[in-house]
């Protein structure tokens, strides 16, 4: 009987590989965001912006604001594809009543700049309007916030500013600590006073210890510069505080005299002045 066994394993990992490639060719081609005007001179800098948050890209963040037929889920995403249809929407409005899809902002209209403490992200090329705004596309515009106790959390929608003619938006916020800046030690002129005193200190001790050393030839505690002085400066530095903070004085009468050698002498002389001749 002829058997198949070994005809079919050379198909199957051929199908395997054919499977991989197709894989890593939708990764490879996966859509990201497109910066607006990429040729100016501030790309640079949003790039940068941009590689900086790509920690972020590969999650998805949720909020949902309103109740009974006003209820309205967000969806966002950081230059990746958010929403159920391949349109390059980078953040997307969802009614919960009826299930309607609208695309607030593109990846592929990106532009990101930054502050201290906050990084700002714009997706435009939205969905149009239908009676509001001139009809112009919507516009989303994400707040992400210094946090450094969270990679990213609080996606919330903050407001809808659609009352003007033009240049109208959808203002989020969110948390990040990837916003924050780097903590950079500030020092007060107190402490670099005191870091310049102590330094000072240190070159003073060890160049009188090599001199001594070296120079005089001293040994033992003699190295030590100026010895003699630090040891009177001791002194008097004790003698200060125990005349300061000592409150009795040194040389006190005692407050009572008890039975001493004065008074015994006294008693024996004025015993013994029967015992002298007449």
């Amino acid at each position: 009987m002829f058997s198949f066994s070994g005809c079919w394993r050379p198909e199957l990992l051929v199908l395997l590989l054919l499977a991989v490639a197709v894989r890593e060719s939708w990764q490879t081609e996966e859509k990201s965001c497109d910066l607006v005007g990429e040729k100016d001179k501030e790309s640079e800098k949003e790039v940068a912006l941009l590689e900086r948050l790509r920690p972020l890209f590969d999650k998805s963040f949720e909020s949902t604001v309103g109740q009974g037929s006003d209820t309205y889920s967000y969806t966002f995403r950081i230059c990746r594809e958010a929403g159920n249809h391949s349109s390059g929407a980078g953040l997307v409005q969802i009614n919960r009543n009826n299930g309607k899809e609208t695309v607030v902002g593109r990846i592929n209209e990106t532009h990101i700049f930054n502050g201290s403490n906050w990084i700002m992200l714009i997706y435009k090329g939205g969905d149009e309007y239908d009676n509001h705004c001139g009809k112009e596309q919507r516009r989303a515009v994400v707040m992400i916030s210094c946090n450094r106790h969270t990679l990213a959390d609080n996606f919330n929608p903050v407001s809808e500013e659609r009352g003007k003619v033009h240049d109208c938006f959808y203002l989020f916020e969110m948390d990040s600590s990837l916003a924050c800046s780097a903590e950079a030690s500030h020092l007060s002129v107190g402490a670099v006073l005191l870091v310049i005193f102590a330094s000072l200190v240190a070159v003073y001790i060890m160049g009188g210890f090599l001199y001594q050393r070296l120079v005089v030839g001293a040994k033992g505690m003699e190295q030590f510069p100026h010895l003699a002085f630090w040891q009177d400066l001791g002194n008097l530095v004790a003698d200060g505080c125990d005349f300061v903070c000592r409150s009795k004085p040194r040389n006190v009468p005692a407050a009572y005299r008890g039975v001493g050698d004065d008074q015994l002498g006294e008693e024996s002389e004025e015993r013994d002045d029967h015992l002298l001749p007449m």
